[in-house]
């Protein structure tokens, strides 16, 4: 069974930064795709961004790019959401996900990965 862990959600001012880290067990996490989904109260799970094995090719949703950046640190077996400029709609239940097959190479549909973990809460105030 694979393991994911977020932290570092909390409560943070319009404009201001947070990062989030997904701690994740399992021998097989650099080949694995990993991604950030966030919800929000009354929504639906929705993608926010995914990173390839490789760390060099990077997926964002139209409302979080230019602002958050994913990354990953393959050696501690971590990925992380830099989230920049934060706006009040950025409110939500952070998750990291895993997704174990290699086809497709990424994916911005959440059924598509198939570990999660329990989530994050991230308040952007004011």
């Amino acid at each position: 069974q694979v393991q994911l862990v977020e932290s570092g959600g909390g409560l943070e001012q319009a404009g201001g930064s947070l990062r989030l880290s997904c701690a994740a067990s399992g021998r097989t996490f650099s080949s694995y795709t990993m991604g950030w989904f966030r919800q929000a109260p009354g929504k639906e799970r929705a993608f926010v961004a995914a990173i390839r094995w490789s760390g060099g090719t990077t997926y964002y949703a139209d409302s979080v790019k230019g602002r958050f950046i994913i990354s990953r640190d393959n050696a501690k077996n971590t990925v992380y959401l830099q989230m920049n400029s934060l706006k009040p709609e950025d409110t939500a239940v952070y998750y990291c996900a895993a997704k174990s097959s290699p086809y497709p190479t990424w994916s911005p549909r959440s059924s598509d990965y198939d570990y999660w973990g329990q989530g994050t809460q991230v308040t952007v105030s004011s």
